[in-house]
């Protein structure tokens, strides 16, 4: 499992992110946090996780982007992203 962070603004992020992820069978969560970041956890085959953070660090077209970073490896085994 991967977290990333980073900041967008007005692409519907989120529901894009939760989308490319069912895609490529990845679970976890996407939401906002206070500080206006959007904080994702990945979590699935590696490969998977590491197109979804290729997809962050792009976005969806129209996106207004700071760099994404990577923090912790955990191991939870969830199915399915959420948005939150």
């Amino acid at each position: 499992m991967r977290v990333v962070t980073g900041r967008v603004q007005g692409v519907w992020f989120r529901g894009r992110c939760r989308d490319e992820a069912r895609a490529q069978g990845v679970g976890g969560f996407v939401r906002n946090r206070g500080d206006g970041a959007v904080e994702a956890e990945f979590e699935g085959p590696e490969a998977a996780v590491e197109r979804m953070i290729a997809w962050c660090r792009a976005g969806p077209p129209r996106r207004e982007s700071m760099p994404w970073t990577r923090r912790a490896d955990r191991d939870r085994r969830r199915a399915g992203l959420r948005v939150r």
